[in-house]
């Protein structure tokens, strides 16, 4: 993946079709909170339509000149708005990395607006302004990634794969690691990326984009607890 293609990793491989909202199985009984604007239920993995939340490992500035652990804490929040509650989920299509983009509710709450409106993800308007005027309500109140001037996820992202790409064989800065946990690939903003070594006599190997990486029977990590 390029700069310009990481902001094209949430775009689906097909036109967005509203449905409604489709209710998880009650046997779906198993859910994961992967970070800020992703979770698994079952299993299945479902991008949350329109927002960008922090990295994991991201850090944020603060209103008193320091950092906090922005990746975590919305990591944390999106935990503690589900709950032990199942979300109901609609599909929107799938983006370029197979999974389900969707508006989630729990209880009645939006969590993609809840998100945006609570300060713990941006409004992904190069793709959706749904949450755009949740999100100047969060800037105007100076909430969470509000109270200072701070690197979007996105330039975060990107700032990341710059650094990497100056510093990987052949230009390709994904790391295909092998583990107990399986193949698992790590980008730049991976948590885990500057501590990862590719061992390529051991069948590791370094990847130029995630999908390459997919496609090759790696996945991506999961950073929640």
């Amino acid at each position: 993946m390029t700069p310009n293609t990481t902001a094209r990793r949430w775009l689906p491989l097909a036109a967005f079709v509203f449905t409604a909202m489709v209710a998880i199985p009650a046997k779906a009984d198993t859910v994961h909170v992967v970070d800020g604007d992703t979770i698994q239920i079952s299993g299945t993995t479902f991008r949350l339509h329109g927002i960008d939340a922090p990295e994991a490992g991201q850090r944020c500035n603060d209103d008193q000149g320091g950092t906090w652990r922005c990746g975590d804490e919305a990591t944390r929040h999106l935990e503690d708005l589900i709950g032990n509650a199942i979300p109901q989920c609609d599909e929107r299509g799938l983006d370029d990395y197979d999974r389900v983009i969707a508006v989630c509710v729990v209880n009645g709450t939006e969590l993609n607006r809840a998100m945006v409106s609570d300060g713990y993800a941006w409004a992904f308007r190069r793709f959706s302004e749904d949450y755009a005027v949740d999100e100047e309500g969060a800037a105007n109140r100076g909430v969470q990634i509000w109270q200072a001037s701070t690197q979007t996820a996105w330039d975060y992202r990107a700032a990341k794969w710059d650094v990497a790409l100056q510093e990987a064989p052949r230009g390709c800065p994904i790391m295909g690691n092998i583990s107990n946990n399986g193949h698992i690939y790590h980008a730049p903003w991976s948590p885990w990326y500057t501590k990862t070594i590719v061992s390529e006599e051991k069948g590791e190997r370094w990847f130029c984009t995630e999908r390459e990486a997919l496609n090759a029977g790696w996945r991506a990590p999961v950073w929640g607890r």
